[in-house]
């Protein structure tokens, strides 16, 4: 395991130097997951909730959000993105799979930009769906590619069994 790079020797929160890195393309892909009542999921589905495209403006959001990422997260670093992109996959009858795909030509990863676009669209989703369905849940939510950069390559299957947080 590798050292903490967002403190100095003196424990202190830094934002690290990247200047040194060469710029490579760098990617990476999240997914979350929000779980609800079928019938909110059918009413999302036929864009009859009241407030609009459910998908739609969870998906601005998460792209808006992701060009914050700096200005929520302390210490990352404020990136140019190249891309951005979000899809939503209803996988059963109550879940929506949100996947994010972010990349960059840069000095350091889109990880935490990735993660971001799914939270926030899923909170999103959430937040127009709430008056109907008050048991949404979100979860899970993790990084499953990312690529670029000295560490290489990285993935894992997060898969779609979120069988274990139904709603009440």
């Amino acid at each position: 395991m590798s050292e903490l790079s967002h403190f100095n020797e003196d424990g202190a929160g830094r934002m690290v130097d990247v200047g040194g890195k060469a710029v490579t393309l760098r990617q990476a892909r999240a997914v979350g997951h929000v779980r609800m009542e079928p019938e909110t999921l059918r009413l999302i589905s036929n864009r009859e909730i009241a407030k609009g495209d459910v998908f739609e403006v969870a998906r601005l959001a998460g792209v808006m959000a992701t060009k914050r990422t700096a200005d929520l997260i302390p210490l990352c670093h404020p990136l140019g993105l190249d891309s951005v992109e979000l899809e939503f996959t209803t996988i059963d009858e109550r879940t929506v799979r949100i996947e994010s795909q972010v990349s960059n030509h840069g000095r350091t990863g889109v990880e935490m930009e990735a993660l971001t676009a799914v939270s926030v669209a899923a909170l999103t989703v959430y937040d127009m769906c709430k008056a109907v369905d008050r048991g949404l849940l979100i979860g899970p939510i993790g990084l499953v590619e990312k690529s670029g950069g000295k560490s290489g390559h990285f993935r894992r299957d997060l898969g779609d069994d979120v069988t274990d947080t139904k709603p009440n």
